[in-house]
């Protein structure tokens, strides 16, 4: 049962959990189609439907006061965004001033051109998707990515002094036999990997269930291979990390679906139409950029706090489900 919620002051919603994490989706829009992700038609917002670059920056900057740590911008693909940048290094000052970290994730697609930039702005760590190193492969899951224009962005960040994690969806039939080459290729490269289990979000065309793969099973087949020690680390998102000790990496696993990390979340999810998604299970939102525009600060912080009321316990994932648990797009509110 969720009990009071604080009126003023640090971010605490109804069952006593603190949100230190805002993921940001500065656009929907995304040069990829990913198969899990999109349908291959897509219909995204119009350029008028979205926040500005500044009122973005207000609302962040509103989150910062009160208490949240770090800052994630994501999409779709942040990068397309005109101004993403320009948002990049206006919340990077409040680096040292609250704010802790300012992370991006991306397809790597733009990293060529752009990752010297975000390193400038402030941002130290990026996650990259990277579902397959395979050319053919990646072709057909993201329907029309070329990954050597995404390893050559991966390198360029390393390069720009940014510590690159690599996203990979774990997809059954489709590249579960790139999991341990993925690995030590990452292990190589020199950066880390989370394995992510694929999440019932949007009507992409495509049945999930035949490419469901539990991360349990992945981990027990990992454990007859390699020695898995178990981490506290923590980033901030759901990941739950483990050295592995041959290789030298470190592993995160990602599983809504076969282990359910409610329990501790701190993270909301901000819509470039200035939507606040209280979880991504679930269409529990608040019109943010509503309040901004009709009150300024103080309706925003008022719709915050009506925000950590309404917040839910637990997500509403099941891969067995006959429709998605939400209607949106993976896309819409960054993952």
């Amino acid at each position: 049962m969720a009990g009071a919620v604080p009126s003023s002051g640090s971010l605490i919603d109804g069952f006593g959990r603190r949100i230190t994490y805002l993921r940001i989706s500065v656009t929907d829009r995304c040069d990829l189609r990913c198969r899990y992700c999109m349908a291959e038609e897509m219909r995204f917002l119009p350029p008028a439907a979205l926040m500005t670059v500044e009122e973005i920056a207000q609302i962040a900057d509103a989150f910062v006061a009160r208490g949240v740590t770090r800052i994630r911008l994501t999409g779709g693909e942040p990068l397309v965004r005109r101004g993403a940048l320009d948002l990049a290094r206006t919340i990077g000052r409040q680096l040292g001033h609250g704010l802790e970290e300012l992370t991006l994730t991306t397809n790597g697609t733009r990293l060529v051109d752009q990752a010297g930039a975000l390193a400038e702005a402030g941002v130290r760590r990026i996650n990259v998707s990277l579902d397959s190193r395979d050319a053919d492969r990646f072709r057909h899951i993201t329907r029309t990515g070329d990954v050597s224009r995404v390893l050559a962005g991966i390198a360029a960040a390393r390069d720009a002094g940014l510590a690159v994690k690599i996203n990979m969806v774990a997809l059954k039939g489709l590249n579960e036999d790139e999991i341990v080459p993925m690995l030590r290729w990452c292990a190589g490269e020199g950066h880390d990997l989370t394995l992510i289990e694929t999440m019932p979000l949007g009507d992409t065309g495509e049945d999930r269930t035949d490419r469901y793969l539990p991360l349990d099973a992945v981990r027990r087949d990992l454990e007859a291979r390699y020695t898995l020690t178990t981490l506290p680390d923590r980033t901030g998102g759901p990941a739950r990390y483990v050295r592995v000790e041959e290789l030298g990496l470190k592993l995160g696993l990602i599983t809504p679906l076969t282990n359910n990390f409610c329990a501790g979340c701190n993270r909301v999810r901000l819509t470039a139409e200035g939507l606040l998604y209280l979880c991504l299970g679930r269409e529990d939102r608040i019109d943010l950029r509503a309040a901004l525009r009709a009150g300024g600060r103080g309706a925003l912080d008022a719709a915050l706090d009506r925000a950590m009321a309404a917040k839910p316990e637990a997500h509403a994932f099941r891969i067995d489900a006959p429709r998605p648990a939400v209607a949106r797009h993976m896309s819409v509110t960054g993952g």
